[in-house]
């Protein structure tokens, strides 16, 4: 012992490094650091044998390390780079842990910051991580004084030192599992803290020693880490998220206590499969086969059977998607009922993001649990319902595909006993949205027995009268999906389907989008049925419609989605309404009575009068109207024809004359059936050329012009003569267009007097029109002169010289005699008859 001593004690003297020993306590700064210098130049830079610098590093050690605490700071910074340079040299560094751990200790391991320099620290810290690098068992030794380093390191204000720190823990706890176990918790407190810091590298480097402290020492502080690492899943940073994906498959793969925790590393694991970036995604789907054969090789023996017979290709497997292996499946299976629920809640969460990758990962989870998803239907349906509701597109998007896997996995039976009464209980976008994805979603095959219940369901008032426009593109979302998976066996329910679409049409607000898809849906489900058009579907099924809407007709109001949905059938419907008369002309007829709503009269006549204009291709495609015309005179246009006060109760004479007007346009009022009702009309026809209203009078008019024309000369001269006053009275309305119409409707009048028209009984008739109708030839309005000329042509025809008599009386007093002097020309032409 002595002499190895000697032989130290002679190598410190031989190298001439005791007056630099002796200065590094001088008092002048210059006198130090000229001394720590000296002491590198003369040791470790001139690569001494490592026996010498291993007996020099223990004589000068311990005077280096108090210049650790030197005031200045090159000073430390060059005692840090000496004893550093000695340890990465001298065979037998543990033999100074002794000396140089107390001296981190003091300077890194306090509550306070004792070393003021970051990069000193940071240099402290590697000289720390070169110790456990250079280091065996005998560093467990020291252990308690590394972690108390680590645990103020790892949360130095330095990010680099941080790093670092994080770097030298999981080499501890690599270096010396079997101890390193007793201590790990103490580290993941600080970890937990730098595992949210501002710098994505710091992050990582905490998520890499959380990895490895966890793994090599107390496993039950996966619980405690969990919560944070699955906040790092929506780092910004790709790198970071790797991290998280390469611990969670990691621990998946080599956690001793692996097994207790599957539940919780699972949805970190697989969270990572949707991730936006293609690398993690990759890493995380790699990973998480290599947990599938590692768990299925571990439970072999148990497994047996299914390895043998069950890992065959499934019949119906989403299409693009890589069915996994047995044991992923396995896995799923056992822990499906622990994941699931927290799965469900975070789709309720207030944050989007997270939200969004709940419903990533719940996809994922029904890919691998397959018909096992049958267990957990029932919550797995009401938080599909809750998310299909969400204001994110993305959610919406990612839980229908997940609704599209239910379909594929699960048998009809078990969701339509749960989806069904719900949506009749409540019906809601959202559940029609589920419906739709899981109809798609599922084969041909095995809904087939389902279909009825699914379109009878869907047919039902309550879930097919809806307005509210996602409600609708919802249901036709399931139309679409029945047609197209079922195609040519939907036609015994066609006419659900078409109830369906016809209602949506009738209730739908939105004339652009939600419309064009009920045309389209209307399309496919006549060429499911190889029909040669939609209007095929409207004969096969109007008359059935009818008959579910017809029991309430007497009670409909304005707003009754069976008054809509009949408005809207009858004029899609087409020829078929010709042949289901019978039907629909006491609904109308019951619902445009007298006393009934305003509102609900004016929806009815409004119908009626596009069905009158279109009667060709509507109400008498059949040539069966006649039969109904004059009831529908008597029963429905007359009876609104009556003077009511207030402006709703003129709105409906208008309305009512303007059916009459459509009637006789088409010609659906034979003569004989307009003279068994003629005194009737005509007494309400001649109360409305009075009306308040101008557009009645107007309407009037014209109908009166159509009536005329319609029965010629075999109208009644005593009915003649009730009518002109009234129209000579018009001639003074206060709208030109009225008085044009009355002229033009005075044109066809003067047509209507035949021979056993008595020129001589009703002279004075005839003489009372000629004055009133030459008052207007000398009007202010030029086009009224013009059209009062052709009117008194015509009358002329009628009593030639009663004319030119009352020509004669008047000519004096006209402001121009052109027009009077015209139509002598005209009567002087005439052929001579008697008066």
């Amino acid at each position: 012992m002595a002499s190895e001593e000697t032989i130290q004690t002679s190598a410190v003297q031989n190298l001439g490094l005791q007056r630099h020993i002796n200065c590094l306590t001088d008092d002048n700064r210059t006198t130090r650091r000229r001394a720590l210098d000296s002491l590198r130049k003369e040791t470790v830079d001139k690569k001494l044998e490592p026996s010498v610098l291993q007996g020099v590093f223990v004589e000068i050690l311990k005077p280096v390390l108090k210049s650790f605490s030197d005031p200045v700071e090159k000073c430390r910074e060059l005692a840090i780079q000496l004893v550093d340079g000695f340890l990465s040299v001298v065979p037998d560094p543990p033999e100074t842990l002794p000396y140089v751990f107390p001296t981190l200790v003091q300077r890194l391991g306090q509550k306070d910051i004792t070393e003021s320099s970051e990069e000193l620290r940071l240099m402290l810290v590697e000289t720390l991580t070169r110790i456990v690098d250079l280091s065996g068992q005998e560093l467990a030794v020291y252990l308690d004084d590394i972690v108390k380093i680590l645990q103020r390191t790892i949360v130095d204000p330095f990010p680099d030192v941080k790093k670092e720190s994080c770097r030298c823990a999981g080499k501890v706890a690599m270096k010396i599992p079997q101890h390193f176990h007793m201590q790990s918790e103490s580290l993941v407190k600080p970890l937990l803290v730098t595992i949210s810091h501002q710098h994505s590298k710091v992050r990582v480097a905490a998520i890499k020693a959380i990895h490895t402290c966890i793994q090599y020492g107390n496993n039950k502080n996966v619980d405690d880490v969990v919560s944070h690492l699955a906040q790092r899943l929506f780092d910004d940073s790709a790198s970071v998220r790797m991290a998280v994906t390469e611990l969670s498959g990691g621990w998946l793969l080599d956690l001793p206590d692996r097994y207790s925790f599957h539940h919780k590393l699972i949805p970190l694991l697989l969270s990572s499969v949707s991730d936006d970036v293609p690398e993690i995604a990759d890493c995380a789907m790699q990973l998480w086969r290599d947990v599938g054969n590692k768990y299925q090789q571990e439970n072999e023996d148990e497994l047996k059977d299914k390895i043998d017979f069950t890992y065959s290709k499934v019949a119906h497997f989403p299409e693009g998607e890589e069915r996994p292996n047995l044991g992923c499946r396995t896995l799923i299976f056992r822990e499906l009922s622990k994941i699931l629920p927290a799965c469900l809640r975070e789709l309720g969460d207030w944050v989007v993001n997270t939200r969004v990758k709940a419903a990533s990962l719940l996809y994922t989870l029904l890919l691998n649990s397959e018909d096992y998803t049958t267990m957990h239907m029932e919550p797995l349906l009401a938080g599909l319902y809750r998310a299909c509701a969400d204001e994110e597109k993305q959610v919406r998007n990612k839980v229908i595909k997940s609704a599209e896997l239910v379909g594929c996995f699960v048998e009809p039976e078990i969701y339509c006993q749960l989806i069904l009464p719900a949506l009749e209980r409540q019906p809601g976008a959202n559940i029609l949205m589920v419906l739709a994805a899981i109809i798609r979603g599922c084969r041909q095959e095995h809904i087939r027995t389902h279909l009825r219940s699914i379109c009878d369901t869907l047919a039902l008032p309550d879930v097919c009268r809806a307005e509210e426009p996602q409600y609708q593109h919802q249901l036709l979302s399931c139309v679409q999906a029945i047609l197209t998976v079922s195609q040519q066996e939907t036609t015994p329910y066609s006419l659900q389907l078409f109830t369906v679409l016809v209602s949506t049409m009738a209730l739908c607000r939105d004339s652009g989008v939600v419309m064009e898809q009920v045309q389209n849906t209307l399309q496919q489900l006549a060429d499911v049925q190889e029909l040669p058009g939609v209007q095929q579907l409207y004969t096969s099924h109007t008359q059935q419609v009818l008959q579910v809407l017809e029991p309430s007709h007497a009670h409909w109001t304005t707003l009754s989605p069976e008054r809509i949905i009949f408005d809207t059938l009858l004029l899609q419907a087409g020829p078929v309404v010709g042949d289901l008369l019978p039907q629909i002309i006491p609904i109308m007829e019951t619902n445009v009575h007298p006393d009934k709503d305003h509102e609900l009269r004016l929806k009815f006549f409004t119908l009626l009068s596009k069905l009158l204009i279109n009667a060709e291709n509507t109400v008498n495609a059949s040539g069966k109207f006649g039969e109904f015309a004059l009831g529908v005179v008597e029963r429905m246009i007359l009876v609104n024809c009556v003077w009511q006060a207030g402006r709703t109760a003129g709105a409906i004479r208008t309305i009512a004359v303007s059916s009459l007007w459509a009637l006789l346009k088409s010609g659906l009022l034979s003569v004989q059936q307009a003279n068994t009702v003629m005194d009737d009309m005509l007494t309400q026809l001649v109360s409305l050329l009075d009306d308040d209203v101008q557009s009645t009078r107007l309407i009037t008019c014209r109908v009166l012009n159509h009536l005329l024309n319609l029965c010629g000369t075999t109208f009644d001269p005593d009915r003649l003569n009730k009518v002109y006053p009234e129209l000579l009275k018009r001639l003074d309305d206060n709208s030109d267009e009225i008085r044009v119409a009355v002229a033009k409707t005075f044109l066809t009048f003067f047509t209507c007097i035949g021979d056993d028209y008595d020129r001589t009984l009703y002279k004075a008739h005839l003489e009372f029109m000629f004055k009133g109708l030459l008052v207007h030839l000398d009007d202010t309005d030029e086009r009224i002169q013009e059209n009062m000329l052709g009117v008194l042509k015509q009358a002329a025809r009628v009593h030639p010289s009663l004319m030119q008599q009352e020509i004669t009386a008047v000519k004096h007093k006209h402001r121009t005699p052109k027009y009077c002097d015209e139509l002598l020309q005209h009567i002087q032409a005439l052929p001579t008859q008697d008066s």
